[in-house]
């Protein structure tokens, strides 16, 4: 494996400014920042992506399955909607970990299904940031935070 793949939705952009009473108040690129140097001590790449728009999405994960990379999906609220997401994570046959930075169940309902968790090898919700630094962990094995 020469990287891992992280694919964020839509409305991540926003991260930051947006109901950080939910989301917390790091930025997108914080988190990138942060994932990237874990990436860096584990000697692996990090291909960092976000996109408003659902066929990216599905096109990002085509290309790691073809890769044979792992992928870090934060699908937004894409994971309670997208049919064409899912399909596109069993065609590729790489795993993924779906992740999500509030706890989606403790919100409203609509939130509590997801059309990734089944096809997903996991998913982590509810630890802020650190939700992705969890999910390289279990892609990778070990500790992700590089300061450790």
């Amino acid at each position: 494996m020469n990287a891992v793949h992280c694919l964020n939705g839509p409305n991540l952009n926003l991260l930051g400014s947006r109901e950080p009473e939910i989301y917390g108040s790091q930025t997108l690129a914080d988190i990138e920042r942060k994932l990237g140097q874990a990436c860096e001590a584990r000697g692996v790449a990090l291909r960092f992506r976000q996109s408003n728009h659902e066929g990216d999405l599905v096109d990002w994960v085509q290309e790691a399955g073809l890769a044979g990379e792992p992928v870090i999906l934060n699908a937004g609220a894409l994971t309670h909607t997208s049919i064409a997401l899912a399909d596109a994570i069993k065609g590729a046959r790489t795993k993924v970990v779906e992740v999500h930075l509030s706890n989606v169940h403790a919100r409203e309902s609509f939130r509590h299904r997801s059309f990734i968790a089944p096809v997903a090898v996991g998913v982590i919700a509810g630890f802020g940031a650190r939700s992705y630094d969890l999910a390289l962990e279990a892609l990778l094995g070990g500790p992700a935070d590089s300061e450790r």
